[in-house]
């Protein structure tokens, strides 16, 4: 499927920093997501960071119009349209030059919002019991149920299993 760039990268972003180990840097996890321009991180803005990651994760857990309607409220909504990197022009959610937690709410906001919109069930937390790993579903036919075939492996032959010993 293809996504807006606010509804594919940026809910795929989110997604990567739900996921992400508690305990990680989280300047290194932007950068490995390739999530541009990077700056810095006081205290302060790493405490929103996290909280806001918390609230994301709210939202791939049970996605819906008030949980969204916060996040973008609470984000800042300067919109503008860019042409930066010689790229046509498109539309920003914050000013590039806002500080690094301002733009990454920002379009994460608007990334799991655009794709709220445009399909709901492509906003998705695994179905494995005991696997919190959430995923945003890029598949043809979105019908996704697992972050990995690997979690989808296990509850198949856990499920093959059962049906056998019965």
């Amino acid at each position: 499927m293809h996504f807006n760039p606010y509804g594919g990268a940026a809910a795929e972003l989110a997604a990567t920093l739900v996921n992400a180990d508690p305990s990680a840097d989280l300047l290194d996890v932007l950068e490995a997501s390739d999530y541009k321009p990077l700056g810095s991180l006081d205290a302060r803005q790493e405490r929103d960071v996290r909280d806001w990651i918390a609230r994301l994760r709210q939202v791939f857990r049970a996605p819906s119009v008030d949980l969204l309607n916060e996040l973008l409220a609470q984000s800042s909504m300067t919109h503008y349209i860019s042409t930066h990197d010689g790229r046509a022009p498109h539309l920003h959610y914050a000013r590039e030059d806002a500080p690094t937690d301002v733009r990454l709410k920002a379009y994460t906001a608007a990334g799991m919002a655009a794709l709220f919109c445009e399909d709901a069930g492509r906003i998705g937390w695994c179905d494995r019991d005991g696997c919190g790993t959430v995923y945003v579903d890029t598949s043809r036919n979105g019908r996704r149920r697992f972050c990995s075939t690997k979690c989808a492996n296990r509850v198949n032959v856990a499920n093959h299993r059962t049906r056998r010993s019965a």
